[in-house]
């Protein structure tokens, strides 16, 4: 009998233990695919990360779902771009989740924005020009140095979030950056070609790409930040090719082919569709590939 209830008693103690918060993962809602798969590189079985959105969905506009609000409700840390790139629905988001821990200034509050220089600073502030931010481009994720400073802000965050696995993350962290910096490394090298190429853009998406890899952007396909193109600004676009040619056109996944096939038909230069985030693609399987398929796709146009 005695030995019957040490058993019990053991498994008790085991089934308590798995249960108990301190075993559990931590749950992180990441708001782009991009920091989502950062996280999870980041915090391997300690994290239980989610995206509120896909690579096909413009992460201007998203709905706050009732399901996306529950996911928020129980989330010990948010992962988000920041510089207002989700100001259309994240604090939306967290009014509704009621979320104390994932509110603006607390620390499971993470802006990747805030960790690099961001391009493109208005320097007007005017409803009148379209969808502009404040604080500059928020586009970051297309340049992999940014991806490295994010990383490390990151780290630090996760260890403050969850100390009990601050060692774990360190580790993790002290793996990922010498084979991100040795991609890097690898990505430029067969980039090289790009350099002063030439590009038309369908949405300002690529200025970190494009400061990265040496591309010239010579139009863009909106006539406003956010405004869809009409054909009379298209037109406007196609006539500036004939004195400045371009030599592809350069859109996200999530963008519609409409505008860039119009001009693509008439402008003789390829369209190249960018993942834009992990999963744009067939490629763009994790952080490595979204700049594997990236550079490959404008080599290929080139």
């Amino acid at each position: 009998m005695q030995s019957i209830l040490i058993r019990l008693s053991s498994l008790s103690a085991l089934l308590l233990a798995l249960v108990s918060p301190a075993h559990a993962a931590l749950n992180v809602l990441a708001c782009e695919p991009e920091w989502a798969a950062l996280t999870q590189e980041l915090g391997g079985d300690k994290v239980n990360v989610t995206s509120a959105t896909s690579a096909l969905q413009d992460p201007h506009r998203v709905e706050a779902r009732p399901s996306l609000i529950a996911r928020a409700r129980s989330a010990q840390l948010l992962v988000c771009t920041g510089a207002e790139l989700e100001i259309g629905w994240l604090p939306v988001l967290l009014r509704e989740s009621a979320n104390p821990a994932i509110q603006p200034g607390q620390p499971g509050n993470f802006e990747a924005t805030r960790h690099v220089t961001l391009l493109e600073k208005p320097t007007r502030l005017d409803r009148a020009d379209g969808d502009v931010h404040a604080a500059g481009n928020p586009h970051i994720q297309t340049d992999p140095r940014n991806i490295a400073r994010v990383a490390a802000a990151l780290t630090q965050t996760l260890a403050y979030v969850d100390p009990a696995n601050s060692a774990y993350y360190a580790s993790r962290y002290s793996s990922f950056k010498p084979r991100w910096d040795a991609a890097i490394a690898r990505w430029e090298v067969q980039a090289a070609p790009l350099k002063g190429v030439p590009v038309v853009v369908q949405h300002k998406a690529y200025p970190y790409l494009q400061a990265w890899l040496g591309l010239r952007e010579v139009a863009v396909l909106e006539p406003k930040p956010g405004i869809e193109p009409s054909v009379a600004s298209l037109s406007a676009v196609l006539a500036r090719l004939q004195q400045t040619p371009a030599k592809m056109i350069l859109r996200s996944a999530y963008n519609s082919p409409r505008a860039a096939d119009w001009l693509s038909e008439r402008a003789h230069i390829p369209v190249v569709e960018l993942p834009s985030t992990v999963g744009g693609t067939p490629g763009a399987t994790n952080l490595f590939g979204l700049f594997d398929d990236t550079i490959a796709r404008l080599l290929k146009a080139d």
